[in-house]
Parts: C-alpha cells; structure tokens; sequence
C-alpha cells in the first residue's frame, strides 16, 4: 500500500510563529516504517521525497506517485535507497541488487517501477534529474569515510559518504550517514545553514526508550524537535540543523538543490546561536 503527504514550503518568518504541534506537521516526518506500507512525504523544498518501505508477506513495487506528475516516479527522477534491515533485494530496470544492511543503492532516473523484498528495510530518497547516471550499489566498504570530532566535545563521529561527488556521479542528489563512537551524541555542531540546498535527516539506530532533539530555525532564532527511533525531519535551506541524543544514534543525511558540493556551507559561530 501506497501513502504520500505532502509538506509545503514556508519562510522563516512563518515558522517563528509556529507552536510544537505547527512545527511538527510542517518539519516532521513520522511512522516511516509500518509493515506492509510505503509511506512517502513530498516536500516542496527542492522536490525532494523522502520515505520508508517495509514488505511483509509480498513484495512492495514503488511506481507512480500521482504527485510527481509522471507515469512511474523515477521517470524524471533520480533515487538512493538506504537498507537499514537485514540484506534484501531490490529490483529496478531489470536488475537485482542484494542491499545489505547499511548500504546504498543509487538508481537512475528512467530506471521504472522499483521493487522492494523483504526481509529489507528501506529508507529512500528521490529527487528530480536532468540527467542520467548508472545505477550504482555502494556498500560500506565502499563509501567514503571522514573522521570528525572528540570524544571530550561529545561528538566523536565517521561521516560515510554514499551518493557523493568524491565517491560516484549524480545529478543532484547528495546522500551518506553519520556514526557515533563512545557515547557521543553530538551531530554537526557547530551549526551550519546552506541556502543553496535542503537537507533531510533520518535518525535511526536509536534506542526506544531514547529520543534526539533536533534543532532547527535561523541561527537567531532557533526551535527544537523532539524525535523518536526511524523518524525523520525536514531542514530548510534556511535553517541550521543539528541535533543531541539521549543515547547513540546514526543518522543518514540527504541534500539536494543547486549544486553537490558537500563543503558549500555557511558556518555558524556558537556566540552568533540563540
């Protein structure tokens, strides 16, 4: 079974009069992940779709999504796919690709109905493409891996880069997650805002009984949301994001806009946060 939602853009000066139940229904993307469903959430920054797949007793076949305005989804766009469950198969274009956990299927555009297998649980990714590029499954082994921060500033982390300028081409989508190591809870802090792009966050591997406050806004004006284990969040390209658990955690990040420049990013001063 087929769900979308739709979530429209709003301006900064809009959110600042959100209350938590206004920030959560325009920011907030919940219950990815129910067997037997496909549950989409399409943005209106940047186009992008973010969503989860489970199978259950059958096979799960993602085709057209009547808010892309095509006859099948990847016909005007591009796709990563994120297994977050046992290794699974997903086809697409003919093809068969064994996803294991924790790694990565880039699809193409024009690749037709996508397949999802169980036991698989996947975590994707869509967004529009002018171009195509081959479909590609990078494992972990074959990410790229950036060790950042300290044990003593909480925030001792790898970065592993999937669908990224320095590991494969894509058009416009830019997607990898981020470990933590020793207790660390800490993500992308100090804060950062990139106009040029949007962002979304799934945050999983996530203890039930803990949770993750992601934080949002412009840097003066900043607001937090509350998020549980395979929940996932919608930045704008005009807001910071960042966020500290209550235990580890990983969380896959994804971008998409005017350029895959990974580094193209305004930094945020700790002093200049409010």
């Amino acid at each position: 079974m087929l769900n979308v939602t739709t979530k429209y853009a709003v301006d900064p000066v809009a959110t600042k009069a959100m209350d938590t139940t206004g920030l959560r229904d325009t920011f907030h993307v919940p219950g990815l992940f129910v067997a037997g469903q496909m549950n989409l959430t399409y943005s209106h920054y940047d186009r992008m779709i973010v969503g989860g797949v489970l199978p259950a007793d059958a096979d799960l076949v993602l085709d057209e999504v009547k808010e892309c305005g095509t006859a099948s989804i990847l016909d005007r766009r591009e796709m990563g796919v994120l297994n977050i469950g046992d290794p699974a198969t997903v086809t697409a274009d003919g093809v068969a690709h064994q996803v294991g956990k924790g790694d990565m299927l880039y699809l193409q555009m024009g690749s037709g109905p996508v397949t999802f297998a169980a036991p698989g649980k996947f975590y994707l990714v869509s967004t529009p493409a002018h171009a195509k590029y081959p479909t590609r499954l990078v494992t972990i082994e074959d990410a790229g891996s950036v060790k950042m921060g300290a044990p003593e500033t909480a925030n001792d982390r790898t970065i592993y880069q999937f669908i990224h300028p320095d590991v494969m081409e894509c058009c416009q989508l830019v997607m990898g997650y981020t470990m933590f190591h020793g207790g660390s809870v800490w993500n992308t802090m100090p804060a950062h805002v990139h106009d040029r792009r949007m962002e979304a966050y799934l945050y999983f591997d996530l203890d039930p009984a803990n949770r993750v406050f992601h934080f949002m806004g412009q840097p003066e004006e900043t607001r937090h949301i509350v998020m549980q284990n395979e929940e996932a969040v919608i930045s704008p390209p005009w807001s910071i994001h960042c966020g500290a658990g209550t235990g580890s955690y990983t969380f896959c990040w994804a971008m998409a806009g005017d350029n895959v420049d990974y580094k193209d990013v305004e930094m945020v001063a700790m002093e200049d946060l409010r």
